[in-house]
């Protein structure tokens, strides 16, 4: 598009939804990260593309040989917010090389290509996330924003793609030197079939081998997604109330290549649930967690597979699903995101009902007998709660068996990363207070078993505190 205004000319046709569009130095190339969905898959890695702007020219992919993530990060509860925008492809000043950030094995760093050769050299390393980067207009000097298991995040300068960081803040240093926060312990585990599984414990600060502990399975979104090195306020809130808490990374997710992410194509859920039951297995043989004192919580993907765990297996105390599925059929006709079609399910639901039935659920509520709770955004509509919670709500109340629902006014499916700060507050004080109920036996009488003709649902809002208004100061 001309400056002073006019007709859009065409550059190129790329069969790709490109992202993260950078123009070269001299104006005749751009970079960009996309994924070639060619033959439709559940999970595609993205890849580094660079293109001639000439007439005719085609995507050269730079990155096919390495089998990670490109343009991608590993998920933390403390990110800006996702209409923050991210980053874009940087280029050196000579056209050579280009920066961005990839994810390999629950890390996330910075990382220079040869445009030529495609050629990775780190320029961060370690167990960490680089969230945000940002580069001096020659592309020789970089600011990064690093978040660690143990620090939110901090700017860090880098003099040269060969320098090390130098950190420049130490924004949370005073708060930081207050609390007892202590570093994951990272696992790998064998699951059924061989396949090799990344996993992390977050142990409680004062933490006694000697002890038994009850346990917090938590299970991340997507399904592809990923936990990995980065600060997760969550995790840290939970161990500090006493829990041991395992969060892996079961097969569907991402950083650990194209095979791993695309295996549960169509079969989903399915044995990524007996990832995360080896999982919990594994840690059980370490003798510090009381194998009757489990608990599961996850949201989106997570919350499906927490339905989903409650309707295969009485192993767990109790549960937690958030932002849950219950019934894909529901779901096909009734959320906001419809790509999912061809890659997760071979046809509709009119086509094939049984595919839907098999994998929903709510076909599984008469084996449920864990007490559960159910975390919903009454303005949801990526998982709406009339295809989720509702329906395991509605299930279980009829059967008579332990269930609850709390239901957060105004909020979307962004409700534990961006939504209202004394929502997500509460979010998690009802998640830890549903375990402490039944892991640890404290009294709380605001989820006592009701009495006849009442029904189960909390609406999000604190005790006293006027709907959609932010409470007092705690």
């Amino acid at each position: 598009m001309a400056v002073g205004g006019g007709e859009a000319q065409r550059v190129a046709a790329i069969s790709m939804a490109p992202r993260s569009i950078s123009l070269s130095p001299d104006g005749t190339r751009v970079a960009f990260c996309a994924s070639l969905n060619e033959p439709v898959k559940s999970y595609t890695q993205p890849d580094l593309w660079v293109m001639d702007l000439a007439d005719g020219a085609k995507p050269r992919n730079l990155t096919g040989n390495y089998d990670f993530d490109v343009c991608s990060g590993v998920g933390g509860d403390q990110g800006t917010p996702r209409a923050g925008g991210g980053d874009k492809i940087i280029w050196s000043r000579d056209g050579n090389s280009l920066f961005t950030v990839t994810a390999e094995q629950g890390r996330a760093n910075l990382v220079q290509f040869d445009v030529a050769s495609g050629k990775l050299t780190p320029v961060t390393k370690g167990n960490q996330a680089v969230e945000r980067y940002r580069a001096t207009e020659d592309g020789s000097k970089f600011a990064v924003l690093i978040s660690t298991p143990t620090n939110i995040g901090d700017l860090y300068w880098i003099d040269s793609p060969a320098a090390q960081p130098r950190q420049l803040t130490h924004i949370n240093e005073k708060l930081f030197s207050q609390l007892n926060l202590t570093a994951p312990e990272e696992i790998w585990y064998t699951s059924f079939d061989g396949k090799k599984i990344h996993g992390w414990i977050q142990k409680p600060p004062d933490f006694d081998a000697g002890k038994k502990y009850p346990l917090i399975l938590n299970i991340h979104g997507g399904p592809h997604a990923a936990y990995g090195w980065v600060f997760d306020h969550e995790f840290q809130w939970m161990a500090a109330k006493g829990y041991v808490v395992l969060y892996p990374n079961p097969r569907g997710s991402t950083t650990y290549g194209q095979d791993f992410g695309n295996v549960i194509q169509y079969h989903y859920p399915g044995d990524d649930f007996k990832d995360l039951m080896a999982g919990v297995d594994e840690v059980l043989k370490r003798g510090y967690v009381d194998s009757k004192k489990l608990g599961v919580t996850g949201g989106s993907g997570g919350g499906v597979l927490t339905d989903w765990i409650i309707g295969h297996t009485n192993r767990f105390a109790a549960a937690v699903a958030q932002r849950d599925i219950a019934s894909w059929a529901a779901w096909w006709y009734s959320a906001d995101f419809t790509l999912f079609q061809a890659s997760w399910f071979k046809a509709p639901p009119f086509e094939d009902p049984q595919d839907y039935v098999n994998r929903s659920p709510i076909t599984y509520i008469k084996d449920v007998h864990t007490p559960l709770m159910l975390i919903l955004g009454e303005a949801d509509f990526r998982t709406p709660p009339i295809a989720g919670g509702e329906e395991m709500f509605r299930a279980l109340k009829f059967l008579r068996r332990p269930v609850i629902m709390v239901r957060f006014p105004g909020e979307s499916h962004e409700l534990s990363r961006s939504g209202q700060p004394w929502h997500r507050v509460e979010r998690l004080e009802h998640i830890v207070g549903w375990f402490d109920k039944y892991l640890q036996g404290k009294s709380k009488p605001e989820y006592d078993d009701l009495g006849p003709g009442e029904v189960g649902v909390k609406t999000g809002e604190l005790p006293g505190k006027p709907p959609n208004q932010q409470p007092p100061k705690q």
